[in-house]
């Protein structure tokens, strides 16, 4: 009798253990998956910019279509790539596009910040000045979320490769999340910015 409650105990025991990795397993899960919501977040409020900026310039940069066109179909790219990212946060496959996606639109706008250096009155425009600082907040915003989303996948795949919650995760399908890198060139991480000076 006495062999049997010892049993019954650790079975008990092992079933409140397994519960209790499973529980932290979701729990560092769902933290990732918020710390991605708040990237969509800033992401979305880019894109929203985007196009008001294209048209303080289009006024401006008349000779200059292409590069505006190029501006917005990189927008649109990434607008995309965000959300089948949001559609399933930490997805390999989502996170590399989307960091394609992303590396696509600093370019378009690298280079629309390019162009604009060279008209003086783009530059001196109040409304471009002011969306150009908002970009900027933004990007800063970006970076910020991206640092706590990959802080939460980090510390959500250390927890479903240590043993022996790597049991549990196996047993559960918890796969491994994919952290948001930046692919651009050291250059391109830094934020837009263009000096109205």
């Amino acid at each position: 009798m006495i062999v049997l409650l010892v049993i019954l105990g650790l079975l008990f025991l092992g079933i409140v253990a397994i519960i209790g990795i499973y529980n932290g397993l979701v729990s560092r899960r769902n933290q990732y998956k918020n710390a991605y919501a708040q990237i969509d977040v800033q992401l979305k409020r880019r894109y929203d910019l985007i196009p008001n900026l294209v048209e303080t310039a289009k006024g401006y940069l008349a000779h200059e279509r292409q590069t505006l066109e190029n501006v917005i179909r990189a927008r649109n790219v990434a607008v995309d790539a965000s959300n089948r990212a949001a559609a399933r946060p930490g997805g390999p496959a989502e996170m590399r596009g989307l960091a394609e996606a992303e590396a696509g639109l600093a370019g378009a706008l690298g280079r629309l910040f390019a162009v604009a250096e060279a008209y003086p009155d783009l530059k001196a425009n109040t409304t471009m000045l002011a969306l150009m600082e908002e970009l900027s907040s933004t990007e800063n915003r970006i970076a910020f979320s991206r640092q706590a989303y990959n802080d939460a996948v980090m510390t959500y795949n250390i927890s479903r490769e240590t043993f022996p919650s790597s049991v549990v995760a196996a047993m559960f399908n918890f796969g491994p999340a994919e952290q948001l890198q930046a692919t651009e060139t050291p250059e391109e991480r830094q934020a837009p910015r263009v000096s109205f000076s």
